[in-house]
C-alpha cells in the first residue's frame, strides 16, 4: 500500500501494512526483553508513544505528496485545433457553438484526436462563425494541434494531447521509484540511523518537488518525478517504524492501522490542496515547501531505540529509555536497564544468515512452501493493483475529480480498522476472500450502472475501495502467519516486492478507457476473483501459533484434520 505502497504503496501501499513492520519484528527478536520492559515498567502506550505518533504524522502526510501526478498530469479534455476558423494557439474556447461542424462527436463528447477534413476554398471562418461548408463530414484527419478545456495541467503546458500513454508514464515512473527506494532507504537507515533516514527522505521530497515545479519540458518533469520517489518515498516506511517500535504488543496492531489511516488522511489532504490550488506549478510549491520543516526533527525526535541498541550506542539508548520513563510518568529499574542492554549485545552475535541458494532449494523441496510462494505474490499484486487503480481512476468518476479522489481515499480509513475487528472474529481466509469477492462484485456492477445515477455509482465505487483496503491490511498478517520464522522476512519481502507490479501497471489503466470504459473495472474484478479463489488454497491461521520452523509451517491446516481423524478412529 500501504509501498504508497500503499509504497508502495504501494507504495503500500500502503496504505497500508507492508514489509517495514517485519523489519520491526526482526528487531524485536534481537532485543527480546524490550517488550517485557514496556509491559511491566515503561508502559505499552503512554504519552511518549502518543507524542511519537503525532510527530511522525506530519512526515506520513507529506509522504503522500508524491502522488500529486494524479492531478498535475490528469487527463485534460482536448480537441483538434481548427486553423480554418481562426484558432492559432491552444488557448481557445473549448466548445464554441460551431465546433460540431468541424469535429465529430463520440459517446464521451468531442473526438480528441480527429477532425473533419477541411475543404480547400478561398474563404475561411472566424472564431465566432465557422460553417460546415468548410469541412467534409464524410472524411476525418488526425489533429495537427490541440485546444484544451483547462490550462492548469501538465497536459496543457507541454501539449500532450492524444499522448495518453506518455501522460500515464508519470504514474508508472512514480511506482518504479517506490520500488527503487527500498534498498537506498534501508542502507541509510541501517548505516546512519532511522532519524537521519526520515529527515533525508522528506528533504528529498521537498527539494525535487520544488525543482519539478519549474520544469521546462515534460522530459524534465518525468526525470524529477522518478528522482523524487526514488530518493524520497522511504519517508512513510521510516516514519512507520518510529511510530510502532516503542508500542507494546497489546497496542501494536491498532497502532499499525492508525499509521495506515494517517496515510489515507494524507491523501485526503493532498486532494484538498489540489482542489484549492489548481495550477500545477503552484500546487507543487505549496505541497513541497513545508517539507523543509523536517530539519527540526533532528532535535525534537528521539533516535530509534532499537537502532541504538543494535549499534551498541548504549549511552544514547539509556537516555532515550529514561526519557520514555519520564514522559510516561513511569520508571525503569537499573536491573532491567542493564539486562536490556546486555541482552541486545549478546543477541546480535548469535544472528545466523543463510544464502539465497539454500532458501531456493528449500522451497523447491517443499511442495507446501512452493504453493504458498506461488500464491501469496498474486494476492499482493491484486491488492496493490486494485487499490491504486481505483484511486487513480476515481478522478474520472465525474466532473468533480478532487471530491471523488478525497472520498475514495477517505474510505480507506474505516477499511483499515475493519480489518482489525474482523480478522480475529471470522478468520483470515473469510475476511480476505469476502473482501475480494465484494470488490469484484462492485467493479462489475459499476460498469453497468448508467452514468446518470452518479450517487449510486459513487457508493458502489467506494464500497469496492473499502473492501480492497480491508483486504490489503489483512494480507500482511495472513502472509506472515503462513511462513516460518526462519524465512518469514525474506518471503514476505518477496511477496511485497512482486506486488509492486500492481502499482507500476495501475497508472496505465485509465488509458484503456479510450477503447471501452469498462476495461479497467473488469480487470480489477478479474484479478480480485482470482485472488479470492486462491485464498481457499491456503489453510486458516486464526488461533495458530506463529510457525518457527518449516515443519511447523507445513503442519498448519493439518492439525485440525489429524485431530478429527483421531476422534473418528476412537469412536
Amino acid at each position: 500500500m500501504p509501498e504508497n505502497q500503499k509504497h508502495d504503496v504501494g507504495s503500500y501501499t500502503q496504505s497500508k501494512q507492508n514489509i517495514d513492520e517485519d523489519d520491526l519484528e526482526s528487531d524485536l527478536k534481537k532485543s527480546v526483553d524490550l517488550d517485557k520492559v514496556l509491559s511491566e515498567e515503561l508502559g505499552q502506550f503512554g504519552w511518549f508513544q502518543l507524542r511519537n505518533i503525532l510527530l511522525v504524522a506530519v512526515p506520513i502526510v507529506m509522504a503522500t505528496f508524491i502522488n500529486e501526478y494524479v492531478f498535475s498530469a490528469a487527463d485534460t479534455p482536448h480537441r483538434c485545433r481548427i486553423p480554418e476558423c481562426g484558432e492559432a494557439g491552444k488557448l481557445n474556447k473549448y466548445d464554441p457553438e460551431w465546433i460540431s461542424n468541424a469535429v465529430p462527436m463520440t459517446e464521451r463528447g468531442f473526438d480528441s484526436c480527429h477532425r473533419f477534413a477541411p475543404i480547400v476554398i478561398e474563404s475561411n471562418g472566424t472564431l465566432s462563425y465557422c460553417p460546415n461548408t468548410l469541412f467534409n463530414n464524410n472524411s476525418t484527419v488526425a489533429c495537427e494541434g490541440f485546444v484544451y478545456a483547462k490550462n492548469n495541467t501538465v497536459v496543457y503546458e507541454f501539449d500532450l494531447g492524444c499522448q495518453d500513454w506518455l501522460r500515464a508514464l508519470a504514474g508508472t515512473l512514480n511506482s518504479i521509484g517506490t520500488l527503487l527506494v527500498l534498498p537506498i532507504t534501508g542502507y541509510i537507515s541501517d548505516r546512519f540511523g532511522r532519524r537521519i533516514a526520515l529527515i533525508i527522505s522528506v528533504l528529498n521530497l521537498g527539494v525535487f518537488g520544488l525543482i519539478r515545479a519549474f520544469s521546462v519540458n515534460y522530459t524534465m518533469y518525468l526525470i524529477l518525478q522518478l528522482l523524487q520517489t526514488t530518493l524520497g518515498a522511504g519517508a512513510y516506511s521510516t516514519a512507520y517504524i518510529f511510530a510502532t517500535e516503542l508500542v507494546g504488543p497489546k497496542y501494536r496492531v491498532v497502532t499499525s492501522a492508525t499509521i495506515s489511516s494517517l496515510f489515507g488522511l494524507g491523501q485526503v489532504f493532498l486532494g484538498s490542496v489540489a482542489w484549492l490550488v489548481s495550477p500545477w506549478r503552484s500546487m507543487l510549491i505549496v505541497l513541497n515547501t513545508p517539507c523543509f520543516l523536517i530539519i527540526s526533527y533532528y532535535w525534537i525526535l528521539s533516535e530509534s531505540l532499537r537502532w541504538l541498541l543494535s549499534k551498541n550506542k548504549y549511552s544514547e539508548a539509556k537516555k532515550v529509555l529514561q526519557t520514555v520513563a519520564k514522559v510516561n510518568n513511569t520508571c525503569i529499574s537499573e536491573k532491567s536497564l542493564n539486562a536490556l542492554l546486555n541482552s541486545s549485545d549478546s543477541s546480535v552475535t548469535t544472528t545466523k544468515h543463510e544464502g539465497p541458494g539454500i532458501l531456493v532449494r528449500t522451497i523447491l523441496k517443499s511442495p507446501v512452501l512452493l504453493r504458498r510462494v506461488c500464491t501469496t505474490p498474486i494476492w499482493w499484486i491484486t491488492a496493490i493493483f486494485v487499490y491504486y487503480g481505483l484511486s487513480i481512476n476515481s478522478t474520472g468518476l465525474s466532473d468533480t475529480m478532487h471530491l471523488n479522489y478525497i472520498l475514495t481515499c477517505g474510505i480507506e480509513i474505516p477499511g483499515f480498522y475493519s480489518a482489525v475487528l474482523l480478522l480475529d472474529r471470522i478468520g483470515r481466509k473469510a475476511t480476505i476472500s469476502s473482501c475480494y469477492f465484494i470488490c469484484a462484485f462492485c467493479n462489475i456492477a459499476f460498469v453497468f450502472i448508467p452514468s446518470e445515477l452518479t450517487v449510486l455509482r459513487l457508493i458502489i465505487y467506494l464500497l469496492g475501495k473499502f473492501s480492497v483496503s480491508t483486504a490489503m491490511t489483512s494480507l500482511y498478517l495472513f502472509t506472515s502467519e503462513l511462513y516460518p520464522t526462519e524465512y518469514r522476512h525474506t518471503l514476505l519481502a518477496f511477496s511485497s516486492m512482486v506486488g509492486r507490479i500492481g502499482s507500476i501497471t495501475a497508472p496505465l489503466t485509465p488509458v484503456l478507457k479510450e477503447y471501452w470504459h469498462g476495461i479497467p473495472s473488469f480487470m480489477f474484478a478479474g484479478m480480485a476473483i482470482l485472488s479470492a479463489l486462491l485464498v481457499f488454497t491456503q489453510p486458516e491461521t486464526l488461533g495458530m501459533k506463529l510457525p518457527d520452523t518449516l515443519a511447523e509451517a507445513e503442519a498448519i491446516g493439518k492439525q485440525d484434520k489429524t485431530s478429527t481423524d483421531a476422534e473418528i478412529v476412537k469412536n
